[in-house]
């Protein structure tokens, strides 16, 4: 490996040659002479110490040799940033590869972005490795691993973001069309949407706006709904909306655009936040089965639940093992001008009961010392307040003390431990219960898009940077789920303790499958598999000789750039 600072050719005087060979210019040192016996003359022996630099004859690049032989010469310590680290992390390569041959990515990808179809491919592999977002730690990430590139060539900051800002709608559009076209369309896919709010910089976007945060921080936001399919556990698409629309609202949107895409057979998993009576008329005017988590506060279920309570919380044949619950299932109607019966999936959790009281408890106590530490003043108090506590006050508006509505606080205990799930067909508790258990994967993807991702806030300015943005965060998803399905199936079969083999735990454990650059300036491989590594990579079903294979590809790669000479 030659150094990037330059040094001027050591005066060694009839110890020196200089060969030229291809456009290069060598610098050769004469470290000692050995006698020929047979033929009756010494022979040289000789090592190459530097290359010439053609601006300037006089000096020269240096390598390791050069400090063996010179040792007394100091090499200034200030040298530039070396394009790329001597000892590349290859082990995600390998698993993000064979997930992105999997599915396809690079071709369809190649279809829409043609020759930055590389960039976009690293840019996903930064957002999952680093856990980060994408744009913003290429150059760290390119530094020290191998890459999709064309000969693995490393971009500038300028060329990455120039390239997020030139993403067009159309390209992204046209990608999630071929995404989806080669799902199964007649099969029944079970759908989860799920929605979370950026925070973000106003800027030029239109899409911020001052809505309802989840972390009630008042930022300007925009909306981000994903739909996923539970079956198959893929992610299909996504819509961004502005963020004064709620979900209630955006719901009938995303079941047009399911439509478009030609998802015949769908059943919509959703959460409470699309509760409303509108969506359930729409759902049912386009036929699609729907099974909705409703609190247990609201009227109806609270209701049902009161009138049947007792009824089925110690029955064997009502027990759910697989979730440690007891349900029941009660045919009834959703509100009064309802013309279908719906199916209330009323479950019962013992472990539920002990924390929900506790928490009710806690919450009331706190709110009580609260109001202990107002009285005497002339505080205002919001309605959560006024649900749980009666206030007096003085003809002066002081608050005097207040009394907790005790028949309100017991109602809400006695309904602790319950909760409540409606299908549109008849379907079982179990059932029921089942396929919304299977929307925790959804969960996990928001929580990867959030937490792993870093993308709960993005600093960005602009319409086109944010819909970049985005559209990258979704095609890491894409990966990085299958990437903890897979995991997830291996550690479920094993017998043997596996708690890396979660996503973050795997990958830094591959972080450790290394090439090294060597003297000659090439990379091999430093050393050999763990026990653990071979166990994460049999999860993708790889195994050593096919991560040999690949970083053999690798080496040979850099091998044939301009940057490492043979």
């Amino acid at each position: 490996m030659y150094f990037d600072v330059s040094v001027p050719i050591p005066e060694a005087k009839g110890k020196l040659v200089i060969k030229k060979k291809g456009a290069a210019s060598y610098v050769l040192y004469e470290y000692e002479r050995s006698y020929h016996k047979e033929k009756g003359y010494t022979i040289p022996r000789r090592a190459i110490i530097g290359k010439v630099v053609e601006a300037d004859p006089g000096r020269m690049f240096p390598n390791e040799q050069y400090a063996r032989y010179f040792p007394d010469v100091i090499i200034s310590e200030e040298l530039p940033a070396a394009s790329r680290s001597s000892c590349l992390c290859i082990g995600p390569y390998l698993v993000i590869q064979k997930v992105l041959e999997e599915y396809s990515l690079p071709s369809m990808l190649r279809t829409h972005f043609g020759e930055h179809t590389g960039l976009l491919l690293d840019l996903i592999s930064c957002a999952i490795v680093n856990e980060k977002n994408a744009g913003q730690y290429y150059p760290d990430y390119a530094f020290c691993h191998p890459l999709f590139t064309k000969e693995m060539r490393i971009y500038s900051d300028e060329t990455v973001s120039h390239f997020l800002s030139s993403i067009q709608r159309e390209q992204i559009l046209g990608f999630l069309d071929d995404w989806n076209a080669r799902r199964d369309h007649k099969q029944r896919i079970y759908v989860s949407c799920d929605s979370g709010n950026k925070n973000c910089q106003p800027g030029d976007i239109s899409q911020a706006e001052f809505g309802k945060p989840i972390d009630e921080r008042d930022f300007p936001v925009f909306n981000l709904s994903l739909v996923f399919d539970k079956t198959n556990r893929i992610p299909l698409f996504y819509e961004e909306y502005p963020g004064s629309i709620s979900d209630v609202s955006q719901l009938a949107f995303l079941v047009d655009k399911g439509i478009e895409y030609g998802y015949e057979k769908i059943g919509f998993i959703l959460d409470r936040g699309y509760f409303s009576r509108a969506n359930i008329q729409y759902m049912d005017e386009k036929g699609f089965f729907f099974l909705l988590m409703i609190e247990g506060s609201k009227a109806l279920v609270s209701d049902l639940i009161v009138k049947h309570r007792h009824s089925f919380e110690s029955r064997r044949d009502c027990s759910i093992r697989p979730w440690r619950v007891h349900g029941t299932t009660i045919a009834s109607k959703l509100y009064e001008e309802d013309k279908r019966e719906r199916y209330f999936h009323i479950y019962f959790s013992a472990e539920k009961l002990a924390w929900e009281r506790e928490q009710l408890e806690i919450k009331i106590d706190r709110m009580g010392q609260f109001l202990k530490t107002h009285e005497g003043s002339t505080a205002t108090f919001s309605q959560m307040y006024k649900d749980y506590f009666v206030l007096h006050y003085s003809q002066q508006g002081k608050l005097l003390y207040a009394e907790e509505r005790a028949e309100v606080i017991q109602k809400e205990l006695e309904l602790c431990g319950y909760f409540c799930l409606v299908s549109s067909e008849k379907t079982s508790a179990e059932e029921a219960l089942t396929l919304y258990k299977g929307r925790d994967i959804s969960e996990k993807l928001f929580a990867a898009d959030k937490v792993f991702l870093e993308s709960r806030s993005m600093s960005l300015q602009t319409e086109e940077s944010i819909r970049s943005q985005v559209f990258v965060k979704f095609l890491a998803l894409i990966v990085r789920n299958r990437i903890y399905t897979l995991l997830n199936e291996s550690m479920q079969d094993s017998e043997k303790k596996t708690d890396f083999m979660t996503v973050p735990s795997a990958l830094r454990e591959l972080e450790r499958i290394e090439i090294v650059r060597r003297n000659t300036g090439l990379y091999h491989l430093d050393h050999a598999m763990s026990e653990k590594q071979k166990c994460i990579l049999s999860a993708f079903g790889l195994d050593v000789d096919a991560a040999r294979q690949t970083a053999a590809q690798i080496v040979q790669t850099l091998a044939e750039t301009a940057e490492y000479p043979q």
